[in-house]
């Protein structure tokens, strides 16, 4: 049996990148994924097109979670379609680098009210929802967490993020519900290679501080979900792991 079996998970922001790796290799290992998407409704489509043709069972459902009127719709119409959820990644996020001279108010809140806001109250949602079994919630974190130049907020975010793990995985502890975090390292994604860092010097940079020689790529982060959602890590809870070929 697949280690995933009856398992209902949502996945935000899997339209491309990360969030679509981790919700294919749930798929692949026994889930129905709820694979959320903020704007980008044909990369969501393409994702569940691939999951089915493979096997497994996914659908699209759009959502922006920075809005909590559209993160109860999408939890009510996963709900309604599937009458269970067992795992929730919190994936969807927004990075936006900027000297401390830049910051404007709208600047701190677009990735606070998604990265930090967004996570609670669709973790609020998803541990109303898990049955008496329990549950998993990852939450997908950034080695920026420990501070980056320029990224002052972003890095708060992130740092928010683990420190939310830690506290959520005490409160729900009880309920069977374990939380933990998943922090990458550099990733090769659609959207890093928009921002230009692939190919950079930046990004060979990192490489020359990374035990392992190389960046990641969304794979590498779609099997540590697969093993954090799994009763494989049945034992662990408010946890962040770092998946960044050993740089710290």
């Amino acid at each position: 049996m697949k280690k995933l079996t009856n398992k209902v998970a949502v996945v935000s922001g899997a339209s491309k990148g990360i969030g679509a790796s981790i919700a294919k290799h749930l798929a692949a290992e026994g889930a129905t994924v709820v694979v959320n998407y903020a704007s980008s409704k044909e990369g969501a489509e393409n994702v569940v097109k691939e999951i089915v043709s493979n096997g497994g069972k996914a659908v699209a459902i759009q959502a922006d979670f920075s809005r909590k009127a559209d993160i109860d719709r999408l939890f009510d119409e996963t709900q309604t379609k599937f009458s269970r959820l067992d795992i929730l990644v919190n994936n969807a996020g927004v990075y936006e680098f900027s000297p401390l001279e830049s910051i404007t108010e709208e600047h701190f809140h677009r990735q606070f009210n998604l990265n930090v806001l967004g996570l609670l109250l669709a973790s609020q949602k998803a541990a109303g929802l898990f049955d008496e079994n329990g549950g998993s919630i990852i939450n997908i974190s950034s080695v920026a967490a420990k501070g980056l130049a320029t990224g002052s907020v972003y890095s708060a975010t992130k740092a928010a993020v683990d420190t939310i793990t830690r506290a959520l995985s005490q409160e729900l502890g009880a309920r069977k519900i374990r939380v933990n975090s998943l922090s990458p390292g550099m990733v090769e994604t659609e959207g890093a290679h928009a921002a230009g860092i692939i190919g950079s010097d930046f990004q060979k940079n990192v490489e020359s501080q990374t035990p392992l020689g190389r960046i990641g790529i969304p794979s590498d982060i779609g099997k540590i979900a697969v093993f954090l959602a799994s009763d494989d890590a049945g034992w662990i809870t408010g946890e962040t792991l770092s998946a960044a070929g050993g740089m710290n």
